[in-house]
């Protein structure tokens, strides 16, 4: 491209951006909204009031429906990996089969230098959990439309912005490092684990936490129309996108450092045989004092 068609092509989108900023300030003001910014920051952490028909059996969250929507993308993108990509890997990779190996790499590190014997099943668990997290982070930025029961059209949140997928995930991460505990330390490995019983409340939390006050400040960012423009891109884009990779090393790497200490195999001491020698010794010389 040369010089005078690269500035063509700037004073074209240049000009676009200006006519779509101008209308969106002439049409933003006009937008009826049917809920207070108190209302839309207290239904983001109750998911009281905005509720949305699970195929008219059930009135639910719409965290719930953002769950069940990244779920079924991952199986289908996971399906359609193993069918028609992963049989066509080659010697030399491409660059998709390059970036799944990295991924698949960077967790499968992570599993084995948390716990050198029994990986296997952790380091499966660990990418699918960071998978779901990073990608259920990143679902928030899609604006993926849903109606609520009241008639309402909202945008679905991240799923562990609501505290029950939370909760969900840090039970689960908890069950899975106590699996860890019995495969390496038997019936004992349950004790071990459940000496740190706070761990699923803290886990939980945190991830529900950190998620939840993203969720918040990008709803307070598209509710005022003076924010509304420039500002959603900072703030929504790139804090969303630093929420999802903090928030997926951090369970990842806490569940793969608990499940290598709890999966660690406790060796027994072996008895000092000298010292056992010197007692019989002392009994012996003892006897026979006793009997002189």
């Amino acid at each position: 491209m040369s010089k005078s068609e690269r500035k063509k092509a700037i004073i074209i989108f240049s000009a676009l951006s200006l006519v779509f900023l101008i209308g969106a300030i002439l049409t933003g003001g006009n937008e009826e909204k049917h809920e207070s910014v108190q209302e839309v920051m207290r239904d983001s952490v109750l998911h009281d009031l905005n509720k949305i028909s699970l195929l008219g059996i059930k009135d639910v969250n719409p965290g719930l429906i953002a769950a069940f929507t990244v779920s079924g993308f991952l199986i289908v993108f996971a399906l359609i990996c193993r069918i028609f990509v992963i049989p066509r890997f080659k010697l030399v990779p491409g660059k998709f089969q390059m970036l799944l190996e990295t991924v698949v790499g960077i967790f499968d590190g992570m599993a084995k230098s948390s716990s050198e014997h029994i990986n296997s099943f952790l380091g499966a668990y660990i990418f699918t959990a960071g998978t779901y997290i990073f990608t259920g982070t990143l679902f928030e930025l899609f604006g993926v439309q849903a109606v609520t029961t009241a008639g309402h059209p909202i945008s679905l949140p991240a799923p562990l912005s609501d505290v029950n997928g939370a909760i969900m995930m840090g039970c689960l991460s908890y069950l899975v490092i106590m699996s860890g505990g019995i495969a390496g330390n038997g019936v004992k490995g349950i004790g071990k684990t459940l000496k740190d019983f706070s761990l699923p409340i803290s886990m939980s939390f945190r991830l529900f936490g950190a998620l939840l006050s993203g969720a918040l400040v990008t709803e307070l960012v598209y509710y005022y129309s003076a924010l509304s423009y420039v500002l959603p891109v900072i703030v929504g884009v790139l804090f969303t996108l630093l929420h999802a990779l903090i928030q997926a090393y951090v369970l990842t790497m806490l569940t793969s450092m608990f499940y290598g200490e709890v999966a660690e195999k406790v060796e027994k001491k072996p008895k000092d045989k000298t010292k056992t020698r010197r007692g019989k010794k002392r009994i012996t010389v003892v006897k026979q004092d006793r009997a002189s």
